[in-house]
């Protein structure tokens, strides 16, 4: 059963078309997440199957229950904002409860949700402290806080996180991980961290200009994009792009480098073409040649450390190009070096079409 049914749904700006007539369908228990840059209609169409935004034309359907023209209060949703919208003068346990008091939950209900809320989140310690007694974590927690003490069918995350530093947005992703596991609801979470998609997600739904560009699972948009901009707009470092064109053993590059292409059948040689690699797809080279690799002389341009890994800086047939290589496999700039080139994981792309061939 779906919990979330999109049908044709439009909304319009006055002039401005922010959502295209998107369809989508949310199994129950699915942690969905929206991803895309920024006006790309994600938090438009977040904020539309909440209610906070009027329908332009389709339909919302939420545990089988038209909801198009419903309140956000009948519509059996809680939402988690990016500014957290706690109330000042009221403590946590009292932040926590508001929305129970307020559909007049029994004291002894409100207390008994509360209460298990704050267990889950570890924020026990904290019911009697006021927002500015908090740290941007501990906010962003009562705020989840309040949502899962509804028991709501429908669970909307409109960029939480964006507003902590990176070691607190690597704490809260597994927090929110572990909250979809443990309650078993389904929700809906807008990103524009290609990373949190990517970790979080059972299902990604990549929105560009307001259309859905591609869904599928994290795997299924990285390793099988359709177009160009699913291929650069998932993974980091990004996926690089030379300029080729087909030969009928492979691409030839702009400075008359030959990649072979192994197991590929049926290309028109001489079109011109988009080589796709992404960094992790590009290791110095070793003893041994594996199949399906080509070796290519380099010289490094620039040398990122980020730890265990370093990101190298390189050309390649006259286009700089990212590898990510060992910490210790590249120590300079200016250093000569080859580097194997896993071309069974290469993505062609037609010039014209922006489409994977």
């Amino acid at each position: 059963m779906s919990d979330l049914k999109i049908t044709n749904l439009h909304k319009h700006y006055g002039a401005f078309h922010a959502v295209k007539g998107i369809d989508l369908d949310v199994p129950s228990g699915e942690f969905t997440v929206l991803v895309g840059p920024s006006g790309c209609g994600k938090s438009t169409l977040l904020r539309t199957i909440a209610g906070l935004e009027e329908t332009s034309s389709g339909s919302i359907e939420i545990g089988g229950k038209d909801v198009t023209w419903a309140r956000p209060r009948d519509r059996d949703i809680a939402m988690v904002f990016q500014n957290y919208a706690l109330y000042p003068y009221l403590n946590v346990k009292d932040n926590i409860a508001f929305g129970l008091r307020a559909r007049k939950f029994a004291e002894a209900e409100v207390e008994k949700r509360v209460a298990r809320a704050a267990e889950m989140l570890g924020i026990g310690h904290l019911l009697t402290r006021f927002p500015r007694e908090l740290s941007g974590g501990q906010r962003q927690r009562v705020a989840i806080g309040r949502a899962i003490v509804r028991d709501a069918i429908l669970y909307l995350f409109d960029e939480p996180l964006s507003n902590l530093d990176a070691q607190l947005r690597d704490d809260m992703r597994v927090e929110i991980k572990r909250l979809h596991k443990e309650l078993k609801r389904t929700m809906i979470y807008v990103t524009h961290d290609q990373i949190e998609a990517m970790t979080l997600a059972d299902r990604i739904v990549l929105l560009r200009d307001g259309l859905i560009e591609q869904q599928g699972t994290p795997l299924d948009l990285f390793e099988r994009p359709k177009t160009r901009f699913v291929a650069g707009f998932l993974g980091s470092p990004k996926m690089n792009f030379v300029p080729a064109t087909l030969t009928a053993a492979g691409v030839k590059l702009a400075d008359g480098t030959a990649l072979e292409l192994p197991g590929r059948s049926g290309l028109k040689a001489g079109q011109a073409v988009m080589l796709g690699l992404r960094p992790q797809h590009i290791a110095m080279a070793g003893t041994h040649l594996a199949k399906g690799h080509v070796r290519v002389p380099v010289v490094i341009e620039l040398v990122q450390p980020t730890g265990s890994r370093v990101q190298a800086t390189m050309p390649l047939g006259g286009t700089s190009i990212i590898a990510e290589l060992g910490a210790h496999d590249v120590s300079r700039p200016g250093e000569k070096a080859e580097i194997d080139i896993d071309m069974t994981r290469a993505v062609l792309i037609d010039t014209t079409s922006d489409k994977i061939i």
